[in-house]
């Protein structure tokens, strides 16, 4: 995905680009945000394809196990990771369906945690921060008792006539169905997960995180972007931390094994998450209203 560098342009050039392609990416979004909001045209950020995926993802994440001997303090409860994962098991009820004050709550705890790995995640927190302060709206509003749960929430909406066409887009993002705003937040949430799980499991010697990272965008997000974004984009990861860094920041005082398990655990909590709410989403045939 696009042009390779010369080797003879300079250093001193490609330093003073990769912060200009994020400014530039930056401007270009904030320009652009309501349209991002309201759904899979160009721009958008909360789109993946939806064109013949399976119904769920392939459980991958966790296969690294913890530390038997003593749990890592990141996964405790006052770890980030702990803080994002317990929300995020507590959504999932016994019923088969998703709660979702805890699922806002898991994602609020995923956005502290994604925001200190720099500029590349700034703007996929900052748009789900908008929709999940949008989603709490409802679900704390007056209609509060129709927004319990998922399965609650889209049969409500269903039968108040508030879900849009499949593939329109709203006039007004601000006003689109908790439906709809839950869906991007879901697709939002397997490039993280996705994102997560190839950190905590890349091999030795093999691509680094960013190239991992920037990989699952290609998969997930950059099909849906324009050619400008996507080479921003690109740019943008040159400069994302290294798997090490990364690692600390999500289970500081460990050792690099123990921090990987521990990623991995957190990994495969979202993707429980996401494979619980595809399948609600898929039952109902709401993959595509956005």
């Amino acid at each position: 995905m696009g042009v390779a560098l010369h080797p003879q342009v300079p250093r001193r050039w490609f330093r003073h680009t990769i912060p200009l392609a994020i400014l530039a990416l930056l401007l270009y979004l904030c320009a652009r945000s309501l349209r991002s909001l309201s759904g899979c045209g160009p721009g958008a950020l909360s789109c993946i394809t939806e064109g013949s995926p399976p119904l769920q993802v392939q459980q991958q994440s966790g296969s690294l196990e913890a530390s038997e001997r003593e749990e890592p303090q990141c996964l405790g409860p006052q770890g980030m990771l702990g803080r994002m994962m317990r929300p995020f098991r507590a959504s999932l009820n016994s019923k088969g369906d998703v709660e979702l004050s805890q699922y806002l709550a898991g994602w609020r705890e995923l956005i502290k945690f994604l925001s200190p790995f720099g500029s590349i995640f700034a703007f996929a927190t900052s748009e789900a921060f908008t929709k999940v302060t949008a989603l709490e709206a409802r679900v704390h509003g007056p209609d509060a008792a129709q927004y319990k749960s998922l399965a609650a929430m889209v049969a409500w909406e269903r039968r108040a006539g508030l879900l849009e066409q499949p593939g329109i887009a709203p006039r007004d993002s601000a006003g689109s169905s908790g439906s709809r705003t839950t869906l991007l937040l879901h697709r939002a949430l397997r490039w993280s997960q996705l994102c997560l799980h190839r950190v905590a499991t890349g091999a030795l010697g093999g691509p680094d995180a960013g190239e991992q990272c920037n990989d699952a965008y290609g998969t997930v997000l950059g099909p849906h972007h324009p050619w400008l974004v996507r080479q921003a984009v690109r740019l943008a990861f040159l400069s994302f931390p290294g798997r090490g860094r990364l690692l600390e920041l999500a289970c500081p005082g460990t050792r690099e094994a123990e921090a990987r398990a521990a990623l991995a655990r957190a990994a495969g909590t979202l993707e429980e998450v996401y494979n619980r709410t595809q399948g609600l989403l898929a039952e109902r045939g709401l993959l595509q209203l956005a």
